[in-house]
């Protein structure tokens, strides 16, 4: 054992021997990861953090880094896992490609690492979004029209009327935010997406591009146990968003569920569908052309404002954790509507971006975040808001951009 294992076993050792429960340990970083480590402090769950990180989440008075696991990484889990000389600990991925690794580890380490998590092949339909519209396609669940572009050569020759009202995204979010920092790339016309799809690497999505305001998209959010039972769905409605037509939300509201019901009805149907278990995220956008909910996209892990579904008394991370250790939990029935919740370093942008064309005032913009939450600022832990504020100056003064990108590696993984 080298001395950074050793380390790491005298801090979890006196947690499973003294009779306590074990830890939780997560994997991620940005906001996501901060809402998660805020959720289970508050709520009395141990946990640690796996990896090497220096995000501006590792202010947080909640932030304890598991040492030993600095080389950890997505294709390396189960290794690190097998050196950890621990009896047991709950895994809670918070991004894309930890679910994945999460999801694909050997039974042998089930025992000693529980997680409530989809089939490896349900994820891989999450996080691949070809897959994910086949299968949406397959079972005739409303969602945007999308087709495989896999090569320049396709993309070339594609008709001038297949392009127009487009959106050319990655098959796997993950790399392609890596590498352009945008979530994909809006076109309405066939030169601007063969001049688009010369900066990407192939293949790709082209996908049609639901129309309307960002107060047309919602969000449910929730967990489905062990058993297949879904034990909470949290509804949110976005209001605002950067960039304004293909970006992350910055401003939100927290919704009945009844006001979306269509939605609803969608992801009962997928559960059942994919004997769905763990936690969900859906994106859902109101087709305002014939007043139909379409899912844009489904996520098997928490997401940026994780937090603010747990402050309105849907806290999925304990319901997670709790479920993996075999532990009951009732059903969440009811939570607080009316609340909202702003991102407001990245709503600010927002707020500048619509000034100039008069769809937001400032002191609408400013009402709308009076008595809100706001996801990242908190009186009892407010180092990372300073820090992610700093990091952003220093980041806007090189880029000199108007807007963040839509899902920078700084923030997180999706709103």
């Amino acid at each position: 054992m080298t001395t950074t294992e050793a380390v790491a076993d005298r801090i979890l050792r006196p947690t499973f021997n003294s009779g306590n429960a074990p830890p939780a340990l997560l994997f991620g970083t940005g906001l996501t990861l901060l809402g998660v480590m805020r959720v289970l402090g508050r709520a009395g769950i141990p946990f640690y953090v796996v990896g090497k990180h220096d995000g501006f989440y590792t202010h947080s008075r909640w932030y304890r880094c598991l040492p030993g696991t600095a080389s950890a990484l997505p294709n390396n889990l189960a290794s690190v896992l097998e050196r950890l000389s621990v009896s047991s600990a709950v895994l809670m991925p918070c991004s894309d490609d930890w679910a994945l690794a999460v999801a694909n580890l050997p039974s042998s380490l089930r025992n000693r690492f529980p997680v409530t998590t989809p089939a490896p092949e349900t994820v891989q339909t999450m996080v691949d979004k070809w897959r994910f519209a086949q299968f949406l396609a397959w079972r005739s669940i409303p969602h945007p029209e999308t087709e495989l572009l896999e090569s320049r050569q396709a993309a070339e020759n594609l008709p001038a009327r297949n392009w127009h009202g487009k959106l050319l995204k990655p098959i796997s979010s993950v790399e392609f935010t890596r590498k352009h920092n945008l979530k994909g790339f809006l076109v309405n016309s066939r030169e601007e997406g063969l001049a688009r799809a010369r900066q990407i690497d192939f293949p790709v999505l082209l996908q049609e591009y639901i129309p309307g305001p960002p107060t047309a998209s919602f969000f449910l959010d929730g967990f489905v146990d062990h058993e297949g039972h879904r034990l909470a769905c949290f509804a949110r409605q976005r209001l605002r968003m950067c960039p304004e037509k293909l970006g992350n939300s910055t401003a939100l509201l927290s919704v009945p569920l009844a006001k979306v019901h269509g939605a609803v009805e969608i992801i009962e149907r997928i559960i059942a569908s994919l004997a769905y278990k763990g936690i969900f995220s859906a994106e859902f956008k109101c087709d305002e052309r014939d007043h139909t909910y379409k899912i844009i996209e489904l996520n098997a892990r928490p997401w940026w404002y994780v937090e603010f579904a747990a402050r309105c008394g849907v806290d999925v991370c304990s319901l997670a954790y709790r479920d993996a250790l075999g532990l009951s939990s009732a059903a969440v029935d009811r939570y607080q509507v009316g609340r909202r919740c702003v991102f407001l370093p990245v709503d600010f942008h927002a707020y500048r971006t619509l000034r100039p064309t008069q769809k937001l005032s400032l002191w609408s913009w400013a009402r709308s975040w009076l008595g809100a939450q706001d996801a990242l600022f908190e009186l009892s832990d407010p180092r990372p808001f300073f820090a992610f504020v700093s990091n952003l100056v220093r980041r806007r003064k090189r880029a000199n951009k108007h807007c963040v990108p839509a899902l920078s590696s700084a923030h997180g993984t999706r709103a």
